[in-house]
């Protein structure tokens, strides 16, 4: 199966991500092609077999480069299989009003490009002080602490289930090839 990875990463957590399913892939016997989202350029999504996006929820949304290649793409995307990795701290967490927002912003992403993911992985990401302003890393403390008060502040920490992960894309590979 051919497979295009597109995404968009803000601290690289989501480019780390998708790049593990990559390898995945290709170990699997799956031709890969992965790309930045800003960096794609038109492109011909006609030669695959199925697409897999990731991006990053970033104060309430994606990185703007995801919409619009979401847009720009709604048909062909529509037409194939996909899965929709949703990178944030919040799915790393069990709050229910936080899971409520981030299916939310999904349904606002799909609303205004018309792209309806086949499938969608909320994926938890990293907190990554070491890559943060002054202002992001105050903010980003504050809500660590209270998700997570176990976690020293002042280092980088991955909540990527990467077990999970893998299981979820071999599930959701072996749908999409019967």
């Amino acid at each position: 199966m051919k497979l295009f990875i597109g995404y968009a990463s803000t601290e690289g957590q989501t480019q780390k991500i998708v790049r593990h399913i990559a390898d995945r892939l290709v170990d699997h016997g799956h031709s890969v092609e992965l790309m930045p989202l800003g960096d794609v350029g038109p492109v011909d999504l006609s030669r695959f077999d199925a697409a897999i996006l990731g991006a990053s929820v970033h104060v309430g949304h994606y990185q703007k480069v995801l919409s619009e290649f979401a847009d720009t793409y709604a048909d062909r995307l529509n037409a194939m299989p996909t899965v929709f990795l949703s990178v944030s701290l919040a799915a790393a967490g069990h709050d229910a009003e936080d899971w409520r927002a981030l299916d939310t912003i999904i349904i606002d992403v799909s609303d205004a490009t018309g792209w309806k993911p086949g499938k969608v992985l909320q994926v938890a990401g990293a907190y990554t002080p070491s890559q943060y302003d002054v202002f992001r890393q105050f903010v980003m403390r504050r809500i660590i602490a209270t998700k997570d008060p176990e976690a020293d502040l002042d280092w980088d920490k991955e909540y990527t289930d990467w077990d999970a992960l893998d299981a979820d894309i071999d599930a959701w590979l072996s749908q999409t090839s019967t």
